[in-house]
């Protein structure tokens, strides 16, 4: 292809093999795109719509080189030419076979992450149906833990109601207990200062008595001596 080129030497000739083999290298990059698009449709779509303009300017060049090969004057260079533009014919048959290929690759690619996500979406809602009905449930535990606390804390306040009213008696009992001590005391007190009064007059009246019984041994002793000794 290079060497008819250069045999020609046309400017024009050669414009068109650079044209033909850049687009034959923007094809298959192209189709290596497509190969490896991920998706989705319409993403697959805008590729092959480049690729068939492409396509369009790679046959309008072909096109434009066998024109150009049929002008030529020596026979040698228009079979040269000739022989050039099968090539790029089959050379671009060849790139639309990959073509094909590479969308059908693409399009069954897409089909089965299409259907993974669809698997995955089924399994996504399932768990979430299985996550509404866990939390359904821990929300239903949860209000029964909540109303057994509060019959718990009822009760607890009832408890202690009736603590506070047995503190309340408990603490009126003591105070009629110590009005009653205090009451105690004044007579314990007052009882204490009568035995006091009792063992005072208990005393005098003891020493009374030995006083009395004193004199009265007395009377009897000067009596008896006067009786039984007068002359003493």
């Amino acid at each position: 292809m290079a060497a008819a080129a250069a045999a020609t030497g046309s400017v024009p000739v050669r414009v068109c093999h650079q044209e033909i083999v850049k687009f034959d290298l923007e094809i298959k990059a192209a189709v290596q795109d497509i190969r490896d698009c991920p998706g989705p449709l319409s993403a697959l779509t805008e590729l092959n719509a480049a690729v068939k303009e492409k396509f369009r300017h790679l046959r309008g060049r072909i096109q434009e080189l066998e024109q150009m090969a049929r002008e030529q004057d020596k026979e040698s260079e228009k079979q040269a030419l000739l022989q050039d533009v099968e090539n790029h014919k089959k050379q671009m048959l060849s790139n639309q076979a990959a073509w094909r290929k590479a969308n059908l690759a693409c399009k069954i690619a897409i089909d089965n992450s299409e259907k993974d996500q669809l698997l995955q979406g089924r399994d996504s809602l399932r768990q979430r149906k299985t996550t509404k009905e866990s939390l359904a449930e821990s929300a239903s535990n949860i209000t029964e833990s909540l109303m057994s606390i509060s019959r718990m804390m009822s009760q607890q306040v009832q408890q202690s109601e009736e603590t506070v009213q047995t503190l309340a008696n408990s603490s009126r009992t003591i105070l009629e207990a110590n009005e009653e001590f205090k009451s105690m005391s004044g007579t314990i007190q007052l009882g204490r200062k009568l035995i006091t009064k009792y063992n005072r007059r208990e005393l005098t009246d003891k020493l009374l008595i030995f006083l009395a019984l004193a004199l009265f041994l007395a009377t009897v002793l000067y009596i008896l001596k006067k009786r039984l000794f007068p002359f003493l």
